[in-house]
This record gives C-alpha cells, sequence and structure tokens, in this order.
C-alpha cells in the first residue's frame, strides 16, 4: 500500500489569462487566451502527492457554486481521498492569474469557502489525521487552522511539513516546534526572516535565522538555482535540473508535493528533495495548475535537457 500523504488547504479555480506582459497599475492589455483551470495551493499538492506515487487524503472546503463540484471532481479523477472535502454555503476559492510570454505570473486570491475551514472542521476529521504518514500545509486558510493542524501533527508524531505561501510577514513563534520541514521560496524566506534572500548566500543567512526560531530543517526554493536544504548542522545547494520554462505556475507546489510523496515513501532526504525538483522542473514545461504536474512514469523517464 502507498504511503499516505495529508494535505491541509486550499482548493481554488484558477483563471487564467496569458498575456504578452504583466499589466501596470491602471493599464488595460489584450490578453491571449483565458481558461479555467483547477487549483489553490493545497489541492496542488495534494494532486502532485497522489501523481507522484502517494495515497492522499484532502481536508479543506468548496463551495455551493459550480466550481466547488468542479474542484472535488478533479480530486477525485486522481484517487485523492476527499471524505473530509466540506461544501459550505458560498463561493468556492478563485485565483486570477495572470501569465506573461517570459513564463512569470501575477496572482490575486479570493479565499472564499477556503475560509470557512476551522480548527473544529479538523477536529470532525481527525481520523483523517491519524491516518497520515505525512501533513502538509500552507497558508491559503485561517492561521489558526494552520496552526492547529500543526501543532495535532506533532501531538501524533508525523512528519509535519509547512510550505509558508503566501507569506505576508513573520510565522507565529509558537509554531515552529511542530514544523519539521519548512520550505519557503525566496519572497517567503525573506518575509518570515527578514534577511533578502537575492543569492545562496542571503538563502543560507535565512535558513540560519529559520532553524534558529525553531523549525526542524528548512528547505529553501530557488527557482532555476536549485533548492537550500540547512538542517542547523550545515547547508547543501541541490542544483535543479535545465528545462526550457514555458509556465511557472504550481511549479512551487509541485515540488512540495513531489518532496512529501517521496519522503512518504522512504526516500532520504537528498532524494526527496531532488524527486520533488524533477517535478517541478517537469511541471514548467508544461501550462497550467494542475494539468503541468508529471505523473510518477513521467519522472522515472525525464531526462534534463
Amino acid at each position: 500500500m502507498p504511503a499516505k500523504v495529508v494535505v491541509v488547504g486550499s482548493l481554488n479555480m484558477d483563471l487564467v489569462t496569458r498575456a504578452s506582459r504583466l499589466p501596470r497599475a491602471g493599464e488595460t492589455l489584450i490578453g491571449q487566451s483565458f481558461s479555467t483551470v483547477p487549483g489553490g495551493k493545497g489541492a496542488n499538492q495534494a494532486v502532485a502527492s497522489a501523481r507522484l506515487g502517494a495515497e492522499v487524503a484532502m481536508i479543506g472546503c468548496v463551495g455551493t457554486d459550480a466550481y466547488g463540484a468542479q474542484l472535488r471532481d478533479a480530486l477525485q479523477v486522481e484517487g485523492i481521498d476527499c471524505q473530509a472535502v466540506s461544501t459550505v454555503e458560498g463561493s468556492s476559492g478563485v485565483a486570477l492569474i495572470v501569465v506573461d510570454d517570459s513564463s512569470q505570473n501575477a496572482i490575486v486570491i479570493v479565499a472564499g469557502s477556503n475560509g470557512e475551514l476551522t480548527p473544529a472542521s479538523l477536529q470532525v476529521f481527525d481520523s483523517v489525521l491519524q491516518a497520515a504518514d505525512v501533513i502538509v500545509c500552507q497558508l491559503e486558510v485561517p492561521m489558526d487552522t494552520v496552526g492547529y493542524t500543526l501543532k495535532r501533527g506533532r501531538e501524533l508524531g508525523k512528519t509535519v511539513i509547512l510550505n509558508p505561501a503566501p507569506a505576508s510577514g513573520p510565522l507565529p513563534a509558537e509554531w515552529y516546534a511542530s514544523i519539521d520541514y519548512l520550505i519557503p521560496n525566496e519572497s517567503e524566506a525573506t518575509a518570515l526572516s527578514g534577511v533578502t534572500v537575492d543569492s545562496l548566500d542571503s538563502a543560507k543567512l535565512a535558513a540560519t535565522q529559520l532553524i534558529k526560531a525553531g523549525a526542524g530543517k528548512v528547505i529553501i526554493t530557488l527557482g532555476a538555482q536549485g533548492a537550500l536544504f540547512a538542517d542547523g548542522q550545515g547547508f547543501e545547494h541541490l542544483v535543479a535540473p535545465k528545462v526550457k520554462a514555458v509556465d511557472t505556475t504550481a511549479a512551487g507546489d509541485t515540488f512540495v508535493g513531489g518532496f512529501a510523496a517521496a519522503l512518504a515513501n522512504g526516500k532520504v532526504e537528498a532524494e526527496a528533495i531532488r524527486f520533488g525538483q524533477a517535478a517541478a522542473a517537469l511541471s514548467v514545461t508544461r501550462d497550467g495548475a494542475q494539468p503541468s504536474i508529471p505523473t510518477l512514469h513521467d519522472v522515472q523517464g525525464f531526462v534534463p535537457s
């Protein structure tokens, strides 16, 4: 039986527009295309873990609108256990995404039903958490819900991963003791640590601050520059596979989901990071959020360009 990853987090419908560049304030641009794609950091990470070899359950909320049914269906097609995906009155979460010709994106998120995922919701589905090997959280649901999940995961002796995205400032100090793996990108590491992360050296400084704050281990994802792993004893820089990027949407989510699946399936940390990097590299060669996430077969056959 494959290992169990439980993702506690957001489900959004991504409303994606492609344009030659990102608009400036007050500017109207003519777009090139539009699509609706299931997304949300939580759902993306759940799909990534499922496609990459783990048995996965999702805990989250969708709305009573048409998007809610579509979001649930998208997870069930991947074989993800949705018993803990609740339907609440009102709109589902949405993300408004503009992707430019250089594959960079700008995103605005409206929480919708994701804002209704509460600690009480988690208590109802405690048996799902108990069945986990690895619990994964992000910051697109209420902060008290994330805090509850981290603490409960620690109480249950699970491997706890926090992808602190989106991050606007430092995390609550009491969270760190419950986090086995903290996985921010450069901007998130900057927001959490107060150190401007714009190089490998500055990433090491930020990671050191986060370890001192109490995180077990830190992985700062550096885009095309790879990832920095820190455990309080030293650092390891893992170079990213070289690919031609088309769309970077969900690359970070693919990394986190792949890393979680690999850990749950018994890979050592360096192997799990490289596995997540290979999956993320493949994802940026494809359009969209969940449609871009590769399968285990894809990653096993991946040869960097």
